[in-house]
């Protein structure tokens, strides 16, 4: 599923609120985004669409869980900056910046906890 940047603006607040009335989604996106009434129902029929989100009696909730969509758009991120290649990805983005302590500790034990063993 391909997630716009605006189509995952909207979805942080749908995840930090939902169950959420249309109403209630449209002046949390104003007072976050600027967005007017007409833009987020145009995101919401786009996310409806999709699949991602459900709308019923005008109450909006999440159907895709936010660790999965930032994965995939996180995967789609590297594929086309990096040709897959997550390591090359972390060397380009390390490049320019420089990691704290608890940065470095928190990539290991997530390498770690991902690696396969075998």
């Amino acid at each position: 599923m391909n997630i716009s940047d605006s189509e995952q603006r909207l979805l942080e607040i749908i995840w930090e609120n939902e169950p959420v009335k249309s109403g209630r989604l449209v002046s949390l996106a104003f007072e976050r985004l600027g967005w007017k009434k007409s833009t987020v129902y145009t995101v919401i029929k786009k996310l409806t669409d999709k699949q991602a989100i459900k709308s019923e009696n005008a109450v909006i909730t999440s159907l895709r869980r936010r660790g999965d969509v930032l994965g995939e758009r996180s995967e789609s991120l590297v594929n086309k900056v990096c040709g897959g290649s997550l390591p090359m990805f972390l060397t380009a983005f390390l490049s320019r910046e420089k990691l704290t302590k608890e940065e470095a500790e928190e990539l290991k034990r997530l390498i770690d906890e991902h690696t396969e063993e075998g």
